[in-house]
C-alpha cells in the first residue's frame, strides 16, 4: 500500500521502520513533500523483516499484543497514536477485515497534514483535505413540522390531476400498442368528464405517458363496514376502447373483504362484462364511461350490507337468519378493511402517498374510537358516539353530565352473539393502527394514555 493510505498501525515499530516514514521537511512544498513521502514508504517495505523481527521482541519484552476495541474512543477508531508514524503493513493487522468508512478515511489522512504548509489552492483539491458535511440535529424536522407538512399535501390532494407515469400501476407491462386518433380523443372525453363530475370520496390520477392507464382510490362511506377505509383501482383502456369496457384491478392485498372483489384482484361487475346482467346493465359503447364504473363501485359493491351482494343471497334479505349472516359477514370484512388501511400506510401506491398519510392523520382518531365501539359490542357499520371529552370542549363543563346522560339514552343496542375471534383480531390490529396513525400525526393521545394506564394496572 502506498503512503497516501496511512491505516492503523500495531504495535510499537522499530527505530527503522518508523524513522524510515517520517516526515522530513514540513515547510517543503506540497510536490516534493509528496515525493518524499512515496519513497520514504517505498523504502520502508524493503525493511518489514528487519522492523519485524525487532517489533516482536520489542511485544515480547512489554508483555502482551496491545488489542484495539473500534467501539470506545472516537479517535482510537481510525488510528493508534504513537510518536513514530509507520507504513501499513497488512501481514500485522489483526483486525483487517475492518472498513473505515469514506468519511472517517479521510479525516484520517486529513490529520497526517495537520503540520503541512500547503501551496494557496492546493488543500481545496485534496479529497481527504475538503470538509465533509455531517448531518446535525438541527436539520432532522420536528415532529410537528413533518405533521405540518402531511397536513399541507393533503389539504392541497386534487381530486382529479394528471401525472408522468405509473411505475407500480398493475397494467404498467401490458401496452395498448400505437394509439389511434379517435381512440385519444375518446380517453381526453372521459378526463373531462371525470375532473368535472367526480362525485366525493373517489380521487383519480390518469397518465400522460400512458393514456391507457388509470388510477383510482375510494373512501369508505360512513354507515357501513368499510367506513374510513381506502380502496385502490387500476384500469386500463383496451386499444378497442369504447366497443369493449376497460379492465379493472382491485388492490386486495389476498383479502376478499366483498363478494364482488376478488382476491385476486378481479372486480365482478356486469357494467365490465365480468358477471352477467340485463342489457341496461352491460356496457354501452355509445353511452357508458369510466366515471359510471366508478359510481357503480361505490355504491352498488361498498354498502351497508355486502353479504347480499352474493348472486342468490338477495332472498333471504328479510330473515332472522340472513340477518345474522350479513352482519357476521360485516365483523370479518371490517377486520379485513383494517388490514387494508395497514397495508396502504405502510406502502401507499404511486402519487396517493399524500392522501394516505393525510387521511389517516385526520380520521385516525375515529377509526380507533370505531375499533373500540365494536370490541365493546355494537354492530359494524353503526354509529360511534362522539367523544364525551370532545363534547364537553365544545360545550363547556356546566353541560357535561347532560350529555352523558344524553349519550347513555342514546346509545345503541348490543350484539347478541358474535364469533369470540373478533375481539381477539380486533385487538391486534388496534395496536398495530394505534401505532401507524401514531406515526402520521393522528391524535392518538386518549388511547395511547389509556394503554399506558392498562399497562400500569397490569404491573
Amino acid at each position: 500500500m502506498d503512503a497516501a493510505g496511512y491505516p492503523h498501525m500495531q504495535g510499537s515499530g522499530s527505530a527503522a521502520a518508523s524513522s524510515s516514514c517520517r516526515a522530513a521537511d514540513y515547510s517543503a512544498a506540497w510536490d516534493a513533500a509528496q515525493q518524499q513521502k512515496r519513497q520514504r514508504c517505498q523504502g520502508s517495505s524493503s525493511n518489514d523483516q528487519v522492523g519485524s523481527s525487532t517489533e516482536s521482541k520489542s511485544l515480547e519484552a512489554s508483555g502482551a499484543e496491545p488489542k484495539f476495541d473500534y467501539g470506545k474512543d472516537e479517535e482510537e477508531d481510525y488510528y493508534f497514536e504513537d510518536d513514530d508514524d509507520g507504513c501499513y503493513d497488512e501481514d500485522d493487522n489483526d483486525g483487517s477485515d475492518y472498513e473505515l468508512d469514506p468519511t472517517d478515511y479521510n479525516q484520517l489522512l486529513a490529520d497526517k497534514f495537520d503540520h503541512l504548509d500547503l501551496p494557496p489552492g492546493v488543500e481545496a483539491t485534496v479529497p481527504w483535505l475538503q470538509k465533509v458535511e455531517r448531518d446535525v440535529p438541527g436539520k432532522f424536522k420536528s415532529m410537528s413540522e413533518i405533521e405540518e407538512e402531511i397536513a399541507k399535501k393533503y389539504n392541497f390532494f386534487k381530486q382529479f390531476d394528471t401525472v408522468e407515469d405509473f411505475s407500480d400501476h398493475h397494467y404498467a407491462k401490458n401496452s395498448v400498442g400505437k394509439a389511434r386518433k379517435d381512440w385519444a380523443k375518446r380517453i381526453q372525453h372521459e378526463w373531462s368528464l371525470l375532473e368535472k363530475d367526480l362525485p366525493a370520496l373517489i380521487y383519480v390520477r390518469v397518465s400522460e405517458n400512458r393514456m391507457d392507464l388509470l388510477r383510482a382510490v375510494m373512501i369508505g362511506p360512513q354507515g357501513t363496514p368499510y367506513h374510513d377505509g381506502l380502496f385502490f383501482f387500476d384500469a386500463q383502456f383496451p386499444a378497442s376502447y369504447p366497443a369493449v369496457p376497460p379492465v379493472v384491478y382491485y388492490h386486495s392485498g389476498g383479502l376478499r373483504l366483498n363478494p364482488n372483489l376478488y382476491a385476486c384482484g378481479k372486480v365482478c361487475l356486469s357494467l365490465l362484462g365480468t358477471w352477467q346482467g340485463s342489457s341496461c346493465e352491460k356496457w354501452n359503447s355509445a353511452q357508458s364511461t369510466m366515471l359510471q364504473v366508478l359510481i357503480s363501485i361505490q355504491a352498488l359493491v361498498l354498502n351497508e350490507k355486502p353479504y347480499f351482494n352474493e348472486p342468490g343471497y338477495e332472498r333471504y334479505a328479510n330473515s332472522a337468519e340472513g340477518l345474522r349472516a350479513a352482519l357476521d359477514y360485516n365483523d370479518t370484512t371490517f377486520q379485513y378493511s383494517c388490514r387494508t388501511m395497514l397495508y396502504s400506510l405502510r406502502r401507499p401506491p404511486q402519487h396517493f402517498e399524500d392522501l394516505v398519510g393525510g387521511h389517516f392523520r385526520e380520521r385516525g382518531r375515529a377509526i380507533l374510537a370505531a375499533c373500540k365501539h365494536y370490541m365493546e359490542g355494537h354492530e359494524v357499520g353503526s354509529k360511534v358516539p362522539e367523544d364525551e371529552d370532545k363534547k364537553e370542549s365544545q360545550d363547556g363543563e356546566g353541560s357535561s353530565s347532560s350529555n352523558v346522560a344524553l349519550t347513555q339514552q342514546n346509545k345503541p343496542a348490543l350484539r347478541g352473539s358474535r364469533s369470540p375471534s373478533f375481539k381477539t383480531n380486533m385487538e391486534v390490529l388496534f395496536e398495530e393502527l394505534l401505532m401507524e396513525f401514531n406515526v402520521k400525526g393522528a391524535d392518538t393521545a386518549k388511547f395511547r394514555a389509556q394503554k399506558l394506564k392498562n399497562q400500569q394496572v397490569a404491573a
